[in-house]
């Protein structure tokens, strides 16, 4: 039998409402976390989800990501593909694929850190392939692999999870389930910028590890599809109630 661990404590001083919320969510985990990840019924169902809606949409997207490799390579230095070290199920390392969509070796004189809107690093075809999600497709090899799921928390990078995990109580919680390529955080709230981001983005992380099921995980793929096609985010959260923030309260509500 596996418990789930937490591997970063609440402060004894006041927090935010969203790091009271996160640590609700916890309790709730604890309490009812103990199972065998690997034998569980869903797990098994999720597991060959993953793989067979994986190569049904390889199918066209292998041709889409070719050309998109070809188009990287065309109008800017250095590989197509970019590697990246990413922390998975119980705060395991794993590589994750993508097309890369900056400017070769862009750390080099920065160091590790978020993009962030109108990036200069971004080339152009880097940000249509953003966009339009394309740079994501050779993540689905990753999900084959079972370093990912389809449906889960974002990975993040080590570098920044030392760090997250310093300031954000519960934040390594989040690594109680495989990450995926789509989420409720996902869906509904944009890149991180910032350390309020990642909070906010945490609450969406572990309501998913509490709720998880196979219904949950269907409907946030279709939602996840008409996002693609152009489906506003009011309309996604009338398909799927989440919890969230309320900008003006910065507490946690139930979506409307």
């Amino acid at each position: 039998m596996r418990r789930l661990t937490l591997l970063s404590k609440p402060p004894a001083t006041p927090v935010p409402a969203v790091r009271t919320y996160a640590g609700r969510i916890v309790d709730q985990l604890v309490r009812g976390a103990e199972m065998d990840t690997r034998v569980s019924g869903y797990y098994l169902v999720k597991r060959g989800l993953d793989c067979a809606v994986s190569l049904a949409v390889a199918v066209v997207a292998i041709p889409v990501a070719i050309a998109a490799m070809l188009l990287v390579r065309l109008t800017s230095r250095g590989p197509a593909i970019y590697t990246q070290k990413r922390v998975g199920y119980g705060g395991r390392p794993f590589t994750i694929f993508k097309i890369r969509t900056m400017i070769d070796n862009c750390e080099s004189l920065t160091g590790p850190r978020w993009c962030v809107p109108d990036d200069p690093r971004v080339t152009g075809v880097g940000g249509v392939l953003r966009r339009l999600h394309i740079d994501e497709l050779p993540q689905l090899w990753n999900v084959l692999r079972g370093d990912m799921s389809l449906v889960g928390p974002r990975p993040e990078r080590p570098e920044f999870v030392t760090r997250l995990a310093r300031r954000i109580p519960h934040y390594e919680a989040r690594h109680a389930v495989l990450p995926g390529i789509t989420g409720l955080a996902q869906l509904f709230l944009p890149p991180d910028t910032e350390v309020s981001h990642v909070e906010r983005k945490l609450v969406f992380d572990l309501d998913y590890a509490r709720r998880q099921g196979l219904g949950l995980d269907l409907r946030i793929l279709l939602c996840t599809g008409l996002k693609l096609f152009g489906l506003p985010v009011a309309a996604l959260r009338a398909m799927l109630p989440v919890r969230r923030l309320d900008p003006d309260e910065n507490a946690p509500r139930l979506a409307a």
